[in-house]
């Protein structure tokens, strides 16, 4: 399918994609004017895919933002690993980082919140497998 612009909205149609031995080519996952990669797609589903990263994000947005050290606390993960994972999750932009003054310190305390594209994973993603796995175990029983 290939998107088509009507009134302003943006519709999906058909298009002829065969090959010669009759096997429909999918169309082109992203369009033209996509702000990411497929690349940069595929490693947001890549980073939520390992246990560890998904329990940090689910932690994130059910809290919204949280310091370092209470993010550890609730995910209950070895230091060395926890940063590491962190790591990843900000690194393709699923977590944001930004550090802030608080109002009783001499510096600066770092904290953590989910992206829109964090939020959207989880919601629309592997949420969603969960939500319909009664569904999906049904239509395939």
């Amino acid at each position: 399918m290939a998107p088509v612009a009507t009134d302003g909205d943006t519709q999906m149609v058909e298009t002829d994609r065969q090959t010669e031995n009759g096997v429909r080519k999918p169309a082109p996952p992203l369009p033209d004017d996509s702000g990411l990669a497929l690349e940069e797609y595929l490693a947001m589903q890549q980073a939520i895919g390992h246990p560890t990263r998904f329990r940090i994000l689910r932690t994130l947005t059910a809290n919204d933002e949280l310091s370092a050290t209470d993010l550890k606390s609730a995910v209950g993960v070895e230091s060395h690993n926890f940063h590491y994972h962190l790591g990843e999750l900000v690194d393709v932009g699923l977590v944001d980082k930004r550090q802030r003054r608080t109002a009783d310190s001499q510096g600066f305390y770092t904290y953590y919140r989910p992206t829109a594209m964090g939020r959207g994973i989880l919601e629309y993603g592997v949420e969603e497998l969960m939500r319909r796995e009664r569904e999906f175990n049904e239509a395939y029983s």
